[in-house]
């Protein structure tokens, strides 16, 4: 089983950004009900994709939970395979409560040096 090239070549989300963003706030209860509103294979293939990113690994759990093996293996070949199994270690979906929150910095950015454009003058070909 080789794993669909276009889960792995792209790394756009195989649903739009209004739908990702109900699943990302979906409770325990609202869940199922949305991500039944999707076909199995774009199911798999949007399982793969928030199981490449760490803030939402529970939900890849969660929606992989819903998926079959064959789906999950035909989208991510020996990927797909692991995580229907992981999916299915603790017998229910995943809870949604263990997501990591995402951590911005509060730091400001470091300045940059002005760069010297003398050196760049020096170092350019003189034509004549």
């Amino acid at each position: 089983m080789f794993a669909s090239r276009n889960a792995f070549d792209s790394d756009d989300c195989p649903v739009g950004d209004e739908l990702l963003g109900a699943l990302y706030r979906a409770d325990e209860n609202g869940l199922p009900a949305l991500v039944e509103s999707v076909s199995a294979d774009v199911r798999a293939m949007l399982a793969l994709f928030c199981y490449r990113r760490a803030h939402l690994h529970s939900l890849a759990l969660a929606i992989a939970s819903s998926c079959s093996e064959q789906d999950l293996s035909d989208a991510g070949g020996r990927v797909g395979a692991a995580l229907y199994a992981q999916s299915r270690k603790s017998g229910r979906s995943a809870p949604l409560s263990s997501r990591k929150p995402i951590s911005l910095s509060t730091m400001p950015l470091s300045p940059v040096a002005p760069l010297d454009d003398e050196l760049d003058d020096e170092l350019a070909p003189v034509t004549t």
